[in-house]
């Protein structure tokens, strides 16, 4: 990331000029007789020129009273939020959310994340803001309207690309043990360094990130995931100690063993540079998801065979069976989401099966009927999971899949597989053959889907229902003549 300072100053005056809301916030200020100032991850975002769409506002006073002044101005198409409880308020205007907050004061307690707080001073609120890159302020008031103030040095950080505490790490990480994953997923969206003894910092305090809530770090969880090189992020979860606390399933994909002088490859670094290959083209969280979770059940189903080496068979299975427990766990979707990801990886093994010449149609019908219309996605997993640092045979494996792609395209159009439907359906079997809802009508259901996946038969209402009435005859079943006749019509 390459970062411009030279016409900071000019930055700020142009960003204070043509975005109207520090002119109204600035007039607002001064009626409640308030100072206030822009801080935090907007003024972070504008040096570094990253979009922003939030902007907080503090206030030495009262947020919500400057809140409810700056909402008067806007008029009526500014929705405003109070929120009494927690002394803040929000406007939402034009696509802009505007944070306002009362300056303040914090101390914690050691079971708990959640501090004490009272109001303060511009310097005390600066003082508990997690990094120096965050801690900055641009002042809103009339006698230095514009001013930056930095009083922690956050702006040499910046030019240092560095991530460092503005008082003690130990202190910082201990009050609030989020801030931990905060400062790996700033990393991981900078592409910012961690300053050792702020890393430092972060190893001593891991245990405490058992009092941080699942959901939050989750979310600091997924938008590391979402970096444009989430393997950075995952590098720094795993030396620090936190990636064996908040996922241990991933943890123990690292290592290799050797055994007769045949190894295997490190799974954990095998499975960040699939996530890492997969970021390059998508950026579907649950794709990556996939990526992380394809090669989970290795360390269970590891096992050294003499004469074939390491083994992992049935991983993909029996991954995918683990895949609701951890979502469960990790208090991730357990819907449609969940499903999909689990689909992709006891799947993602079977397109390289196919790339073989004398492969059948009814092999690629079957894999298309299960991936359904998710079966590009699992292409583009599949294409992400090759990492071999031979050049030649990456070059032929992706070959490989473009091969099976091919395929797939051909077979889908004649046939259309892809988000199947029965041609004859359950209700149409119960009124031709006059019998109630039973296992007989799954069973001649499933003999049709059969017959259409291997070939037997089209993926045709027609000839679908004369193969119906064939087996219900083998079954020993009547069927409705007049039925028959009103199909025939059709």
């Amino acid at each position: 990331m390459l970062i411009y300072f030279c016409d900071m100053e000019r930055r700020f005056d142009r960003e204070l000029e043509t975005n109207m809301i520090f002119t109204v916030v600035r007039e607002a200020t001064a009626a409640a007789g308030l100072s206030a100032y822009v801080v935090g991850g907007y003024v972070r975002d504008l040096i570094l020129q990253r979009p922003s769409k939030d902007i907080d506002f503090l206030c030495i006073g009262s947020g919500i009273r400057l809140a409810e002044g700056v909402h008067k101005r806007l008029g009526k198409e500014a929705k405003l939020f109070v929120f009494k409880n927690f002394g803040t308020a929000a406007i939402h205007f034009e696509g802009f959310e505007y944070e306002f907050a009362g300056a303040r004061k914090e101390s914690y307690r050691v079971d708990s994340r959640k501090p004490a707080v009272e109001d303060g001073t511009l310097e005390d609120d600066q003082n508990r803001r997690d990094f120096t890159i965050n801690a900055l302020a641009i002042s809103l008031n009339k006698e230095d309207f514009g001013r930056l103030i930095d009083p922690f040095d956050g702006m040499e950080d910046m030019r240092s690309m560095m991530l460092r505490t503005p008082l003690k790490p130990g202190t910082t990480f201990s009050d609030d043990p989020l801030r931990m994953m905060r400062a790996i997923r700033f990393a991981a969206q900078l592409h910012f360094d961690i300053e050792s003894a702020t890393f430092e910092g972060i190893t001593e305090n891991i245990e405490r990130i058992k009092i941080v809530s699942q959901e939050r770090i989750r979310d600091e969880l997924n938008k590391i995931i979402l970096a444009d090189k989430p393997s950075y992020g995952f590098q720094l979860l795993f030396h620090s100690g936190l990636l064996r606390i908040i996922f241990p399933e991933m943890a123990d994909l690292q290592g290799v063993e050797k055994i007769n002088g045949m190894t295997h490859k490190d799974n954990f670094y095998h499975t960040i540079r699939v996530l890492d290959n997969i970021s390059e083209m998508t950026d579907n969280l649950w794709l990556r998801w996939a990526a992380i979770l394809h090669d989970i059940a290795k360390p269970a189903t590891r096992k050294f065979d003499s004469k074939t080496g390491w083994t992992f068979h049935g991983h993909e299975d029996l991954g995918a069976r683990r895949v609701p427990k951890i979502f469960g766990r990790m208090k991730l979707p357990l819907d449609e989401r969940m499903k999909y990801v689990q689909k992709l990886v006891k799947l993602h093994l079977r397109p390289i099966a196919l790339v073989n010449d004398q492969v059948t149609d009814s092999a690629i019908r079957r894999m298309i009927f299960e991936a359904g219309s998710d079966v590009n996605d699992l292409m583009t997993l599949c294409k992400a999971d090759v990492t071999s640092g031979n050049a030649e045979r990456v070059k032929r494996y992706l070959s490989n899949f473009k091969k099976v792609e091919q395929k797939i395209k051909m077979v889908e159009e004649r046939d259309q597989i892809m988000n199947f439907n029965p041609p004859v359906t359950g209700k149409q079997i119960i009124e031709v053959f006059g019998i109630s809802p039973s296992r007989l009508v799954g069973e001649i259901k499933n003999e049709i889907k059969e017959a259409i996946l291997e070939g037997k038969i089209k993926n045709d209402e027609d000839e679908a229902f004369s193969l119906m009435l064939e087996i219900g005859a083998g079954m020993g079943l009547k069927a409705n003549k007049e039925m028959i006749a009103a199909h025939t019509n059709e």
